[in-house]
């Protein structure tokens, strides 16, 4: 059984990487802010009392419901309003950097160059363009497996699919990826 200590620990170590993924699916902000609260909270009242191995996997299965679940209500609302294609344009403009935030988290344990380190950050900055580009199945598959490091039994449960299905998406994800970016000339 988790307490309050360890469950606070927990979703203190989630926060900003369970961000960064809602926001690669919904690109809005304050969204993106919403469903990782609502899936806090309900980490907390439903499965607070679960042991802290246990708490990783409901989470990630909890953030995948919650995000699919504000897809449901969007659409919903959107097909009682006129049509709200005008509204709906280009985002913010505002640059997501998911892995620029997740790799600054501690810089001390990197040594190298700054031509290495702005390398590092173009090939970065390229991957979580090409990312917001992937179908939303195969991202979440790539994010949960190489960002989140699940293994394939583990993502499968949180994306309630096949553990064939999770290897069909990341293969695919990974090939897009690999191929945008030898197209731009980055052999990463």
């Amino acid at each position: 059984m988790a307490t309050e200590h360890e469950l606070s620990d927990f979703l203190k170590s989630v926060e900003k990487r369970a961000f960064k993924r809602s926001l690669f699916h919904v690109r809005d902000e304050e969204a993106a802010l919403d469903i990782v609260q609502d899936s806090m909270i309900k980490l907390a009242q439903h499965y607070g009392d679960k042991p802290p191995a246990e708490l990783p996997m409901l989470f990630q299965r909890i953030l995948t419901n919650s995000t699919l679940d504000w897809f449901r209500r969007r659409k919903t609302r959107n097909a009682h309003v006129t049509r709200l294609s005008d509204l709906e344009g280009p985002e913010d403009g505002g640059e997501i950097d998911f892995l620029d935030a997740y790799l600054a988290e501690d810089p001390s344990q990197r040594v190298e160059s700054a031509e290495d380190s702005a390398r590092r950050m173009q090939v970065l900055r390229e991957i979580e363009l090409q990312l917001q580009e992937l179908p939303a199945r195969q991202r979440e598959a790539f994010l949960l497996r190489y960002w989140e490091e699940m293994d394939v039994a583990e993502t499968a449960a949180a994306m309630g699919c096949t553990a064939g299905s999770v290897k069909q998406h990341c293969f695919r994800a990974i090939q897009a990826l690999s191929k945008a970016l030898r197209a731009r000339g980055i052999n990463a």
